[in-house]
């Protein structure tokens, strides 16, 4: 299938002149279609840099960073936005608007893909809340909904466009761990079932047996790379 996430001698940097500090060291990564590959590391090891750059978040600056193909080293800001149109975005926090209900919040998600007509994109968002079980809840505030069932309605939005990456920070850390496993299960089922790939960051050790894959970061550098699959062959 090939590589969807290339990332080659990469090198990040924060500030300017005597202020600039270097963030990411030599980073080299690989990432295959439909993969699960899960990232961990201490706070400040560049776990969320890595990933905002690769979500086209921040422009690279040093090496190559390749995202479907396009290189976003030194990318203008229209290359990337056209790159983020096929990433999703789950985070910590849910990041749901109060104001909207838990349907129009999904329909954020298809707002940047342009041709779909207002009807087509209100029965996309109830059918992905249908499948991530919120059926009965599409008119729901956020408000009146738990933790998981918010970052249930997060990953509907993330998913509702069929992204093909699905970049995830921490999304379990606010939850309790039943709630959690059901998350990162129905983020694994629905990424299983539209063939996309997740990387996702985390901190939740009860969570890594979802992944094919774990990457380890330390201080800026890519220090470990364990592919599960090979390990459970052997």
């Amino acid at each position: 299938m090939g590589d969807i996430i290339s990332i080659q001698n990469l090198n990040h940097y924060f500030g300017q002149g005597q202020l600039k500090k270097q963030v990411l060291y030599e980073i080299n990564l690989q990432i295959d279609a439909g993969e699960i590959v899960l990232m961990t590391g201490p706070s400040g090891s560049g776990k969320t840099t890595l990933l905002t750059l690769i979500g086209g978040l921040r422009s690279g600056q040093e090496g190559s960073l390749k995202i479907l193909g396009d290189e976003l080293r030194g990318a203008s800001d229209r290359k990337r936005m056209m790159t983020r149109r096929n990433i999703g975005y789950i985070f910590q926090a849910h990041n749901l608007h109060s104001s909207l209900s838990a349907m129009q919040n999904v329909r954020m998600g298809l707002e940047v893909h342009p041709g779909l007509s207002p009807s087509e994109m209100k029965r996309r968002s109830i059918e992905m809340l249908e499948q991530v079980g919120l059926g009965n809840r599409v008119n729901y505030y956020p408000s009146d909904l738990s933790g998981g069932q918010k970052q249930r309605v997060a990953i509907a939005r993330a998913l509702v466009s069929h992204p093909k990456i699905i970049l995830a920070d921490e999304p379990t850390a606010a939850l309790d761990s039943k709630s959690g496993r059901e998350v990162v299960e129905l983020m694994q089922r629905l990424a299983k079932e539209q063939g996309c790939t997740i990387l996702l960051v985390t901190h939740d050790n009860r969570i890594l047996d979802i992944a094919d894959r774990i990457v380890h970061m330390e201080d800026g550098q890519l220090a470990t790379d364990t592919n599960l699959n090979e390990r459970m062959a052997a």
